[in-house]
């Protein structure tokens, strides 16, 4: 299986960074060091990984035979146990050779928008967050939410966090469109059933060491007090930031910080981002593609469908898996979605759109 993810080449080129490394010319190019520098790390993560998983399967192997040849069946089940999990690690590795993206390894901002439907959509959205925020604790990523407006009765209008850990764009850019819940609505005293929508956007959080050129001139910077009612998401503050980048309309703010400095700083980060992230949509003439789902957040344009109502399942429309752990799925755990994504859209699957549960 070392041939799978190609360990040999993957050597080979560690060797051939450390001889670039060893020369003093390398590190005159920061921009280009920085790259290659994670590009190792990558590659020496991936081996290292395989190696132990490889003495781990020759240690079984033996373990097994042993516990055969003895009878011992408490034994063989142990082992069988510890060979699900070396199965489970190896596709994981396996997911993250196709994460092969110029961002993909980088941390994520993530954009939550509500849909028409007033209260309804906004605790949808809310109820998208807590999911995205217990599925990044779940695999060991930091979260922050940088800025959040809340509804008038219940839920939120619209939120914008951050996902940091190894690959976190690679793997939650699968989220990016429409969802939509189905459920008997709790703020309804006829107990009637109804359909909620909320949007989601995924960007790359973009380093210091690429440059996104932005004329101070460009921009419209506004201070305001935090708005919606705080509570556990938000700082009350005087000192949000509002960023306007006035040739594309892109907008950036933070309210999530007591200081009026790094909430500026942390809305240019998302600006850059975002601005970053639009240039090379339009070099690569994909604009449409990534946008698609920009259009009116209602019917026909969903990517999942959340069905509380009057039965329960979850079922992604690009994939065709479908789950009837609502609760669990709400409460984070989507790798069995976000996995069939990568595989059915990253060219190693066979096919798209095959139904499976």
């Amino acid at each position: 299986m070392g041939a799978i993810f190609d360990v040999d080449a993957k050597v080979k080129r560690i060797v051939e960074i450390d001889r670039q490394i060893a020369d003093s010319a390398f590190w005159e190019a920061t921009e280009e060091a920085h790259g290659v520098l994670k590009e190792r790390t990558a590659l020496l993560d991936v081996v290292e990984r395989w190696k132990g998983i490889k003495k781990e399967l020759e240690d079984g192997a033996i373990l097994l035979q042993l516990a055969e040849e003895e009878g011992d069946e408490r034994e063989i089940e142990g082992v069988r146990g510890k060979l699900d999990q070396l199965e489970k690690q190896i596709r994981d590795i396996e997911l993250r050779e196709m994460l092969g993206e110029q961002h993909d390894s980088d941390n994520a901002i993530v954009s939550i928008n509500a849909g028409a439907g007033g209260t309804e959509a906004q605790d949808w959205a809310e109820m998208l967050l807590r999911m995205y925020l217990k599925w990044a604790e779940k695999r060991g990523y930091r979260s922050e939410i940088i800025d959040i407006l809340t509804g008038e009765e219940a839920g939120i209008k619209n939120v914008t966090f951050t996902v940091s850990g190894d690959y976190a764009y690679g793997y939650i850019k699968a989220e990016i469109g429409i969802h939509r819940l189905v459920r008997i609505s709790p703020f309804d005293t006829g107990r009637r059933r109804h359909t909620s929508f909320a949007s989601v956007f995924v960007y790359p959080e973009i380093s210091e060491e690429i440059a996104v050129e932005i004329d101070e001139a460009d921009l419209r910077i506004d201070t305001f007090r935090s708005s919606g009612a705080g509570g556990q998401h938000v700082n009350k503050t005087d000192s949000a930031v509002r960023i306007t980048h006035i040739p594309t309309g892109i907008v950036a703010q933070c309210q999530n910080e007591r200081s009026q400095h790094k909430n500026k700083a942390m809305a240019m980060k998302v600006l850059r981002s975002k601005i970053y992230e639009k240039q090379l949509q339009e070099k690569a003439e994909k604009m449409k593609e990534l946008y698609a789902s920009k259009k009116e957040i209602a019917w026909g344009s969903q990517i999942r469908s959340y069905i509380m109502h009057p039965y329960k399942m979850v079922k992604d429309h690009r994939t065709g898996v479908t789950m009837g752990d609502v609760e669990g799925i709400l409460d984070g755990n989507l790798d069995p979605f976000i996995e069939a994504y990568l595989w059915d859209y990253s060219g190693w699957a066979g096919g798209k759109g095959q139904e499976k549960t």
